[in-house]
């Protein structure tokens, strides 16, 4: 009975989250749960709500949409590959619309987190379950407000009802039903540190409330946004509680890439929520970090897709870290570690690639015996002798070449490295503090990166900093609308000539499903 039930319930979270509705479904599934509702183990369910994650986050879907429509990142059209019908263009470009498959898809997976989060408080958790589950639903409903403005949920009657349409939260009522949520559970959840980053925690929780303080202004306002004192003091008290809990330091020098790393669960000084991938248990999708911008002759081999942008990519000094390094780690049994050739195999990788086996340079595959140089030069569309080269490509998650299947990889959701950096954000913004303290945060991480210190700190460098220390975790979007700079012109992307692009449409499929949506202006 129990993994019946737990089969429906994984199946139909996908129909129910957008609203739709399929009546001979529904009335088997009600009928299954009642016949043996004791019978279903929330803890199962709350695995289910965890792995809803991987997919939105794990660079795919909501990670496009928020890195691929910035100067960080560009999925370039090569040759015939990568077209879809000009789908990744679009991002890339501010052209998209309500049918683009990017909307659907995140709006989908987002949802389905959002009621298998709350699927699980049915079946009587425990405390920490329920916390854990709430802290889920709430960081879903997060994405959904910042990508489209507002927040679909489905509680009581529409929870037990499916012709009953998810309820949609609207900016101010979303904003206060997170807020509320993660302050009512921040107790129940576990004091846990780096090692179990991958439960909802109670820093985990605080950190998204420190998000969420940080954007209210560019949530209600996208436009114009304003920062109140008290939410900027309230992110810099949220910060100062995780700071001493004593929990996280900024990496050391020369262990950036520890928190990417296939062991980063155990290596790691500054994870504070991470989404679980383990060989042969769970997971998933992580693999994409490598696929996605790897040419057919590396090892691995990947799909030779994305890009970053020379402008981004000039904003590291040379001698930066982050920018890239060779990382010696356990699970690289290449011939690079073994036999010392320690040629860069993280970060952003520029120029003349090379065979890590043989320590040979490599060539592209079209056309034949090109060296493989990958260029600061790329264009939307790629062609010619450039077709595969064109573009820097970075890797942030060091290769998992210990298994066979899924990598150990642990998705970073948020880090304590963020969290110094939103501080000294609130500072700047008229939150409680000193030029000098906000100063000092930032500099903090930029002396462990083996960058100079900043002598004064400004927005305008603050939010190269993010750019430098976060690329491509997933936040370029979000930072570049609050610092009022999205709608702007950059490699390869015009000057957007409307705001409506501060929000994505609600996909065309969800409207014609719950009555309750309605399209965003100018779309």
């Amino acid at each position: 009975m129990k993994s019946k039930s737990l089969l429906y319930l994984i199946l139909f979270s996908a129909l129910v989250a957008g609203g739709a509705s399929c009546t001979k479904l529904i009335e088997e599934f009600k009928s299954e749960l009642e016949e043996g509702s004791t019978n279903v183990d929330p803890a199962g369910l709350l695995i289910t709500a965890y792995t809803s994650l991987n997919t939105p986050y794990q660079q795919e879907q909501r990670w496009v949409m928020q890195e691929i429509s910035t100067d960080a990142a560009m999925a370039p059209t090569r040759g015939g590959d990568w077209d879809d019908n000009g789908m990744h263009r679009a991002i890339h470009l501010h052209t998209w619309n309500a049918d683009n498959g990017y909307m659907n898809n995140t709006f989908v997976s987002l949802g389905t987190a959002i009621y298998n989060a709350t699927n699980v408080l049915r079946f009587s958790p425990s405390q920490q379950q329920g916390a854990e589950a709430r802290f889920i639903r709430a960081l879903a409903m997060f994405d959904m407000l910042d990508l489209y403005g507002v927040a679909p949920i489905r509680e009581g009657a529409s929870l037990e009802d499916f012709r009953i349409a998810p309820e949609v939260l609207q900016p101010q009522a979303a904003i206060e039903y997170i807020e509320k949520e993660l302050n009512e559970i921040i107790a129940q959840l576990p004091n846990s540190d780096t090692k179990s980053a991958y439960v909802a925690n109670r820093n985990a929780a605080k950190v998204l409330l420190m998000k969420l303080y940080l954007n209210k202004g560019a949530f209600l306002n996208r436009q114009a946004p304003t920062f109140a004192a008290e939410d900027m003091n309230k992110v810099i008290t949220l910060a100062k509680e995780i700071t001493a809990s004593g929990f996280y330091s900024v990496s050391a020098a020369g262990k950036y890439f520890d928190n990417f790393a296939p062991d980063n669960d155990t290596k790691s000084t500054e994870n504070i929520f991470t989404l679980f991938n383990k060989n042969g248990e769970r997971g998933g999708n992580v693999d994409r970090t490598w696929n996605t911008i790897a040419h057919y002759n590396m090892r691995p081999g990947g799909w030779n897709g994305w890009c970053t942008l020379s402008d981004y990519y000039d904003k590291f000094a040379a001698n930066d870290e982050r920018r890239g390094i060779y990382y010696n780690y356990p699970a690289d049994t290449t011939s690079n570690r073994s036999k010392g050739y320690n040629r860069q195999n993280v970060g952003f990788f520029a120029g003349q690639q090379y065979n890590w086996s043989t320590n040979e340079p490599l060539q592209a595959r079209n056309p034949a015996n090109t060296p493989l140089i990958f260029t600061r030069e790329v264009t939307i569309r790629t062609s010619g002798a450039t077709l595969e080269t064109a573009g820097i490509r970075p890797m942030k998650y060091a290769f998992d070449y210990g298994v066979t299947g899924q990598r150990n990889n642990d998705w970073v959701v948020y880090r304590y490295a963020d969290v110094l950096l939103m501080q000294a954000e609130a500072i700047l913004r008229g939150g409680a503090g000193t030029a000098l303290e906000a100063l000092t945060l930032v500099n903090s991480i930029r002396l462990n990166r083996g960058v100079t210190p900043f002598v004064s700190l400004t927005l305008d460098n603050l939010l190269d900093e993010r750019a430098r220390e976060l690329y491509w975790e997933g936040w370029r979007r979000q930072d570049l609308i609050r610092f009022g700079k999205f709608l702007q012109a950059w490699q390869e992307k015009a000057a957007d000539p409307d705001p409506k692009t501060l929000v994505y449409p609600i996909p065309s499929q969800q409207i014609a499903v719950n009555p309750n949506l309605s399209q965003n202006p100018g779309y």
